[in-house]
């Protein structure tokens, strides 16, 4: 069976690709895939996330194992497609490169049979170009989180339970 990808740039203009690939791939076969056909180089960390129905963020599945225990992280090649995607959960969110946050929402659209004589992964469609620049993201926080009137900003000011550490002013 070949699962059928669109993964659209989170910007304001549509920026999109069609990919299909084999429900035995792997999501690190799914990030190749995406980067070539968004034309990346490859050589940044990526990250898909598990989300909801609304896209909300969830559980993260890096590229590589960053973790304080190595092998305790599962990365991408340890997530088979068709094992972790279907009909009834069919969105996730991949992010390539840390830096510039480039954010894609990739819905699995259809499942379909193989077709003779075809090679996958293989891109089936492609509209509108990729910006020079990663699009602006707005994060928010939950709540009150971020309010200027909170006590906690302050809970240093006028503390002098740091003065005698032993730094001079000047110490570097």
């Amino acid at each position: 069976m070949i699962y059928k990808f669109r993964v659209i740039l989170d910007a304001k203009e549509d920026i999109f690709r069609d990919i299909a690939i084999e429900k035995e791939a792997t999501l690190e076969d799914l990030h190749n895939t995406i980067v070539n056909a968004f034309g990346f180089d490859g050589s940044e960390m990526a990250s898909f996330y598990t989300c909801d129905d609304e896209w909300n963020q969830m559980d993260e599945i890096p590229l590589f194992d960053t973790g304080d225990v190595p092998g305790e992280t599962r990365i991408m090649n340890n997530f088979i497609l068709e094992d972790n995607l279907d009909k009834y959960e069919s969105k996730i969110i991949y992010v390539y490169d840390f830096l510039n946050m480039w954010t894609f929402l990739v819905e699995l659209a259809a499942i379909e049979e193989k077709e003779s004589g075809e090679t996958y992964p293989a891109l089936l469609f492609s509209h509108g170009e990729l910006p020079e620049e990663a699009p602006d993201k707005k994060f928010e926080a939950e709540g009150n989180d971020l309010d200027d009137d909170d006590e906690d900003l302050d809970m240093f000011e006028g503390d002098d339970s740091f003065e005698d550490y032993g730094f001079e002013e000047n110490w570097n």
